[in-house]
């Protein structure tokens, strides 16, 4: 056993504290600098499209279009808003970390305990630790009693860490076993500890350096920046040549130049960043209603994009708590059903369930009568040697289970995770633990240590007699010092041993024997034992991990897996979700070790990754990332954080994730389900098909009142429409209609297509042809009725202004997937009233003046209806590509 902490060191003084707190800083991470509004306004104005919306406002006020400058300048305001607020909402990620840290913390100072803020610990300060405790800073242990704490946050690996000095294992350990980390648990034991690190020298500051790089723009951001500068250049270039050809053709100066700066502003789809924000909007409110909350309004839609979904393992895909599946004995193996902490499920033996002790008690050591034959037991049934098992290994257990408090469903652990998994399995079972607990006291222990590797119990009976229970790892426990059974069935317990740890789990073997008397000192009764059996536990994966993993891959999206868990472990789940096959070769399970060493030269080879620290999650999915994959990354732990802030979208765990882990994160997962990240990538993919719809509609109406006004002089149309007739249309179009597409729903089959690929321009796979199409289309077809009303004495300009209107309305109905859908009753209405604004325009004399047009009558109206079917049926025919 190791030493009971002491208080034989003095520690620092309280001069030596104050002169180290001066020159070291204070025990937390240092905030980055805030950047003004100012600056983070700038930035969002940068961006190509509000350049092109601020040309545009300039353009319209020129013109004196004030309603459309108002609009417009309106959607500026908003984007800006939600994307500032937005920002900030990110940089709470580093704040986050210093409230994980203890807010106070037990030091010894001047040969005193004292009670100080966490912050004020500096290196050289001696803390006192107990269960229950937060490491406030890194630390070296010098003291230590069965000390056990859980760096999950930091490591990623489910199972607690047993620590004591460095060096004090039998083996001489590593340097590793006697330091602790800031922001680990303590779960059991105590210990003295001199600090070595604090603030942004601790593990917690080291992270908290790689979460400060700013976020990357997203591939949508990346892309409308790109379609931004294209319609930049197609505005200009508009201005310029019809002002050019206008006085050609001997037209006034003054009003080319007003018609050049209206087609300017046609080019321009100005409603696409309300397009985008709505639908964005939308999405985020629906994967709300899915139980995935949204951080940052771009996240949503690049979560349709994802190729690569890295994974971290435990509460992701498994349910974050140790659970008993088998129990081994020498004559049988029984497996063990249910999840969590709570008594439902079954103990099966032989197919029969086990629910309740047999034989009557069964803890009086007369199991065997000694009795071998060729190393096998007789005279014990296996239902008996199961139940001796369970008993054994509740006895030998120092955790305790509380039932759901009201109001909850779920059973709490308090203790070690892998004790309490033995006192669930126990319950199963039919045995009550505190029952046992209470016949047979415990009168002495032996407590677990990571050099000794097991732990024993001794327990007194009503009689008198003593029993002792012993349980520990097999290689320290399967010892002819320690136990007395055959050289056979040793060998023959360790291949089963070896056969469990080979399928991922975490192996215990079980020992009972009878003493007269209490040992002394203890250990001494860790010899001449009998075994009882082996239990074999794991952290089961989710009922729908696997279900989850194939709708990814039926998707397009590649799973990985991240972890800092043993290689096998790892391994063994990966086979069990899916997400690996059982015939995989040695190169698609990485440690961190190989990636340190260089061992693997190109990470994106492999599928799993085990034993992986912070910084090496961030190389793999930089790795990844520099392949061009889009990447979203799961996880909750304070490890995770850089890699949640590097990868595209990072998803967070809401129940169980660290507030570092949710703050650097796109996505939190309100129900800690993997399934809900299928949901939203479903999300992110009706998102983006709507925005290029959106593209679809608008580019193709711009680009037709561009070619009637560039082809209708050649038909001796001198001026086919006026400036205030091209904003109306622009306005009616691009306004409250386009704005309705966000809202479209999911298009049918989008899961199971795959992603797009990252590098895919925006106007790519096949909607530049459309936008062609249509625009052609349109413009023919609104040309054709212009020509047929001048040369029947109409009035064309007006016929021509109503048609181009009629058609754009005709497209955005024909692009619609569910053409009689119930989903978006927004659409429909909103065509309606651009249809009644559009008549307004003809028959409302105040708008007669504004925008220069007659009335039309019955007859005329006939033209401008044909070229919205003819408008409908080009985009029914042509909705599917791209």
């Amino acid at each position: 056993m190791t030493a009971a902490p002491g208080t034989r060191t003095r520690g620092l003084t309280g001069a030596e504290a104050a002169a180290r707190l001066a020159g070291h800083g204070r025990n937390e991470v240092a905030a980055d600098r805030r950047v003004p509004l100012r600056s983070r306004v700038a930035a969002q104005l940068r961006d190509p499209l509000i350049t092109v919306l601020i040309a545009a406002v300039a353009l319209t006020l020129a013109i004196g279009d004030h309603p459309d400058a108002v609009v417009i300048a309106l959607v500026i305001v908003v984007n800006t808003t939600v994307g500032v607020v937005q920002e900030v909402r990110a940089e709470s990620a580093v704040a986050a970390l210093s409230r994980l840290s203890a807010p106070a913390a037990r030091v010894v100072r001047d040969g005193e305990p004292h009670k100080v803020p966490s912050a004020e610990v500096v290196p050289g300060d001696v803390l006192a630790l107990a269960e229950g405790d937060i490491v406030p800073a890194d630390a070296r242990i010098l003291e230590a009693a069965a000390l056990l704490l859980d760096e999950s946050m930091l490591t990623g690996e489910s199972l607690p860490v047993a620590k004591q000095p460095a060096g004090a294992q039998p083996d001489g350990g590593t340097p590793a076993d006697g330091e602790l980390w800031a922001g680990t648990v303590v779960l059991r034991g105590r210990a003295l500890a001199v600090v070595t690190a604090t603030g942004a020298d601790s593990a917690l500051g080291r992270i908290a350096t790689l979460l400060r790089p700013r976020p990357e723009p997203t591939p949508l951001q990346r892309r409308l920046a790109g379609l931004g500068r294209v319609l930049a250049a197609v505005a200009v270039g508009l201005c310029v040549l019809v002002f050019v050809l206008g006085l050609l053709r001997d037209q006034p100066p003054g009003e080319m130049a007003v018609t050049a700066i209206s087609l300017a502003v046609a080019a321009v789809p100005e409603s696409l960043p309300a397009v985008v924000t709505l639908a964005l909007a939308l999405g985020a409110r629906r994967m709300a209603a899915r139980r995935a909350v949204v951080r940052r309004l771009p996240a949503v839609e690049t979560l349709g994009s994802v190729t690569v979904l890295a994974t971290d393992k435990t509460g992701t895909l498994t349910e974050g708590r140790m659970v008993v599946e088998r129990l081994w004995t020498p004559h049988s193996t029984a497996r063990v059903t249910g999840l969590g902490y709570g008594p439902a499920g079954e103990v099966r033996l032989d197919g029969e369930q086990l629910d309740g002790p047999t034989g009557g008690d069964r803890l009086d050591g007369d199991r065997l009568d000694g009795d071998r034959l060729d190393g096998d037991r007789l005279g014990a049934a296996p239902a008996e040697e199961t139940e001796a098992l369970l008993t054994a290994a509740v006895l030998c257990n120092d955790a305790a289970l509380r039932p759901p408090p009201d109001g909850d469903t779920e059973w709490r652990a308090l203790g070690d995770p892998t004790e309490a998994a033995l006192l669930t399995a126990a319950g199963k079972a039919g045995l009550d633990h505190e029952q046992l607990r209470t016949a047979l006291p415990r009168v002495a222990e032996v407590p677990f240590d990571s050099g000794r590797k097991r732990m024993s119990t001794v327990h007194r009976r009503p009689d008198g007699t003593l029993l002792v229970c012993l349980k520990g790892a097999p290689e320290a426990v399967l010892d002819p010092r320690v136990l007395a059974e055959p050289a056979q069935l040793l060998e023959r317990t360790r291949r089963a041993a070896a056969e469990l740890a080979a399928e991922g789990f975490r192996v215990l073997a079980v020992a009972q024997r009878d003493v007269d008397h209490l040992p002394d000192p203890p250990e001494d009764a860790e010899h001449g034992l009998r075994l009882l059996g082996l239990t074999a536990m794991a952290d089961p994966p989710k009922p729908a991990a696997a279900t989850t993993l194939a709708a990814c891959r039926r998707a397009g999206i590649l799973p990985v897996l991240i972890t800092g868990d043993h290689p096998a472990t790892a391994r063994a789940l990966a086979v069990r979700v899916g997400l690996l096959e059982a015939s995989a070769g040695p190169g698609a399970v990485a440690t961190g070790r190989e990636l340190a060493t260089g061992a693997v030269t190109d990470p994106t080879r492999a599928r799993v990754f085990a034993r992986t620290d912070p910084r090496q999650k961030l190389d793999i999915v930089q790795a990844w990332r520099g392949r061009g994959a889009v990447t979203a990354m799961t996880g909750d732990g304070v490890n995770d954080g850089p890699a949640l802030r590097r990868a595209d979208i990072g998803v967070a765990m809401g129940r169980r994730g660290t507030e570092v882990a949710r703050q650097a994160a796109d996505l939190v997962l309100a129900d800690d389900e993997l399934v809900t990240v299928v949901g939203a990538v479903e999300e992110g993919r009706r998102v983006y098909d709507n925005i290029r719809r959106f593209l679809v509609f608008g580019l193709s109406g711009g680009g037709a009142e561009i070619l009637v006004m560039l082809a209708g002089p050649l038909f001796g149309l001198a001026l086919p429409l006026r400036a205030g007739q091209i904003l109306w249309i622009n306005l009616l179009t691009h306004g409250l209609t386009g704005v309705a597409m966000g809202a479209e729903p999911v298009s049918p089959g989008a899961m199971t297509r795959p992603p797009r690929p990252p590098d895919q321009h925006i106007l790519g796979s096949g909607v530049w042809q459309r936008v062609l199409w249509l625009g052609l289309v349109v413009a023919a077809a609104s040309l054709g009725a212009a020509l047929w009303a001048r040369d029947g004495d109409r009035p064309w300009q007006s016929v021509l202004f109503l048609a181009l209107l009629t058609a754009q309305l005709g497209v955005v109905l024909g692009l619609r997937e569910r053409l009689l859908t119930r989903a978006n009753l927004f659409l429909p209405l909103a065509v309606l009233a651009s249809a009644g604004l559009a008549a307004a325009a003809l028959y409302l004399p105040f708008l007669r003046d504004v925008l220069d047009t007659v009335p039309l009558t019955w007859s005329d109206l006939a033209a401008p209806a044909l070229v919205g079917v003819v408008g409908f049926a080009a985009a029914r025919l042509r909705r599917h590509e791209g």
